[in-house]
């Protein structure tokens, strides 16, 4: 990873630190130091998708950590009229991109790792429903998954060692 794109990162979770704090507190900023998270959640995509599949991959893996961890999702906003409006994750996400051989090595210290993780796999652009996705993925061996992307939860440091060789995507 570049120093820019580490700068790039650091800002961006300096930036949604601040706006989670004081979502948490009811507080105007401060100009207090920002809070630095302990955990990341990343997303990593092949680089060969069209943009609609990148968007649409993400946002179905996404949906994977935020439904099965509690912990990662923020309070419900609400607007000056008091529209309130669902939760979202309390830090940001960073998306990655690589090769097909980076998504398999990713996957691979994932779950040597044990961390929390969601698949997209090529299959899935072709299906219409839930059932349908998970028939998709259980039908093929691990070796042997299309991934088109992966996303990850844990801590930072292990996120990082997962992602190596992966790039910030532009």
């Amino acid at each position: 990873m570049t120093t820019e794109h580490t700068e790039h990162i650091e800002r961006a979770e300096r930036t949604e630190a601040v706006a989670v704090t004081e979502r948490a507190e009811g507080t105007e900023s401060t100009g207090a130091a920002p809070v630095r998270f302990d955990t990341k959640i990343a997303v990593l995509l092949r680089d060969d998708l069209a943009l609609w599949q990148k968007l649409n991959a993400t946002a179905f893996l996404v949906s994977g950590l935020g439904s099965t961890l509690p912990e990662v999702i923020g309070r419900p906003y609400e607007d000056a009229d008091g529209t309130p409006y669902q939760a979202m994750f309390r830090q940001p996400v960073l998306v990655f991109e690589g090769s097909k051989e980076t998504l398999q090595r990713a996957l691979d210290r994932t779950l040597s790792r044990a961390l929390p993780r969601a698949v997209f796999t090529a299959d899935l652009f072709s299906t219409g429903h839930d059932a349908d996705n998970r028939a998709a993925v259980k039908a093929v061996p691990r070796a042997d998954l299309d991934l088109v992307g992966l996303a990850v939860y844990g801590p930072r440091n292990a996120v990082d060692k997962v992602l190596k060789g992966a790039r910030m995507h532009p």
